[in-house]
């Protein structure tokens, strides 16, 4: 029985040198000279170069070669060798066998001058083209991992919450309605509910990475109506700054391990420092900051949040005044938070809230939530908000749910910060937005 060549990975071609092994990849480079044919065949862990000269008589390797187009899907088989002049690691692919697994078609439809909107219409050859989309999802993959890990060493359980429901509970104005064998049923906004019925279950501590839908028409560069959400809850907090202590510390960790992992890597392909944040972060209300800002000469229009432009440059004066690239921002009204945030004992006004911004983005809103059943029917009327739609919920709040508080953090803003990207589109694998269902 003959055994075919192992393959091995080009990050590993070292280890073989002077065996003969085969490299499977897609031709990165074609350069056809008179008497050498080079080839630059590229995995997911770098660029190997094949080198084969011209026999000058009929040859069906050279003819093989020829047949190649940049990113064909290709298996070469051939001794490795050493040679200094190769500046991909000083080491080359003497070919024995080329395999031409799948031709691409030619032209291509994108390249290194095609504009983000036309890249995302050809996804996959966007990503599998430039090493920096493939570190991406490297690093995501990481920022999960920790997550989780800090998560579960913190006694959290790891739950998966329905994403269909069957009212528009949180906000109607922004759900989804599909048909649902005769009925309407709603794509969740968030895990929200479903995570407090969990507290209210006796499970101490929540946590979720999932997938969370907007019927939201914003056509802005932080936005998605699909998007993966990191959730939270936690029993018995005593206050809010319980969440706030919990995620900083959670992301402290989270940032470590990128910066272990792959900050090199970051550095090199996103010119982005990895900075692992100092604990505790900054705290400003929603009052102070809003007296910093009007003090720069921003204008508010009469608005109790903080738009865009706002969040930025309370970032700058706080990154000015302390250094630190988080703030989280306390003490929001309660006329623009939703009825389950619990109000503050000293000003009914005000709830037991909080924005956390990372160099100017929010990527987090979190509270202490309310868990009286009476204050909760009270909140909700004045949200005006029937208690028909509600009743599943408020339902928890019955029968002795405990005091708790959570957060929900939105994993592809995490990685704008991170990687320093323009748009949420690019730290998305397949985005979905307002005009964009495909691919």
């Amino acid at each position: 029985m003959i055994h075919p060549t192992p393959r091995v990975l080009v990050a590993d071609l070292r280890e073989h040198l002077g065996r003969t092994v085969s490299v499977c990849g897609w031709v990165n480079t074609l350069r056809l000279q008179r008497t050498m044919q080079f080839v630059l065949v590229r995995d997911h862990t770098g660029t190997a170069q094949v080198t084969h000269r011209r026999p000058g008589a009929a040859d069906p390797l050279e003819e093989r070669i020829e047949e190649l187009t940049v990113e064909s899907a290709v298996r070469v088989t051939g001794l490795v060798v050493e040679n200094p002049a190769v500046r991909l690691g000083g080491l080359e692919l003497v070919p024995e066998r080329v395999e031409l697994l799948n031709r691409a078609g030619t032209p291509l439809p994108v390249d290194e001058h095609t504009g983000l909107e036309h890249r995302l219409d050809w996804r996959f050859l966007d990503i599998r083209r430039r090493p920096a989309a493939q570190l991406l999802f490297a690093v995501q993959t990481t920022v999960e991992q920790a997550l989780r890990e800090f998560a579960y060493a913190e006694g959290c359980t790891e739950m998966h919450t329905p994403k269909l429901m069957g009212t528009a509970s949180e906000s109607g104005a922004e759900v989804f309605e599909l048909g649902y064998f005769g009925r309407s049923a709603y794509l969740a906004q968030s895990p929200q509910f479903y995570k407090q019925m969990a507290i209210a279950a006796g499970i101490d501590r929540v946590f979720e990475i999932g997938p969370v839908f907007r019927a939201e028409p914003s056509f802005t560069s932080r936005h998605a109506t699909e998007f993966t959400g990191v959730d939270l809850e936690l029993a018995w907090t005593e206050d809010v700054e319980d969440v706030m202590a919990f995620e900083e510390r959670m992301l402290a960790h989270t940032l470590a391990r990128v910066a272990e992992r792959h900050g090199a890597a970051i550095r090199e392909r996103f010119g982005v420092e990895v900075t692992v944040p100092a604990v505790p972060f900054p705290r400003v209300t929603m009052a102070r900051a809003q007296e910093i800002l009007r003090a720069g000469g921003w204008d508010p229009e009469g608005k109790a949040d903080l738009d865009p432009e706002g969040e930025r440059a309370l970032a700058a004066h706080v990154r000015r005044e302390t250094g630190h690239e988080f703030v989280f921002v306390t003490h929001y009204p309660a006329g623009i938070r939703p009825f389950y945030h619990m109000r503050a004992a000293a000003e009914a006004g005000l709830t037991l809230s909080f924005d956390l911004l990372w160099k100017g983005l929010e990527i987090t809103t979190g509270a202490q939530r309310e868990h009286r059943y009476d204050v909760l029917l009270d909140q909700a009327a004045e949200k005006g908000m029937g208690t028909d739609s509600l009743r599943d919920y408020l339902n928890c709040f019955r029968y002795g749910c405990p005091p708790h508080g959570g957060l929900g953090m939105g994993l592809g803003r995490v990685l704008m910060v991170l990687l320093g990207l323009d748009s949420i589109r690019e730290a998305t694998f397949l985005f979905r937005g307002p005009n964009r269902l495909t691919p």
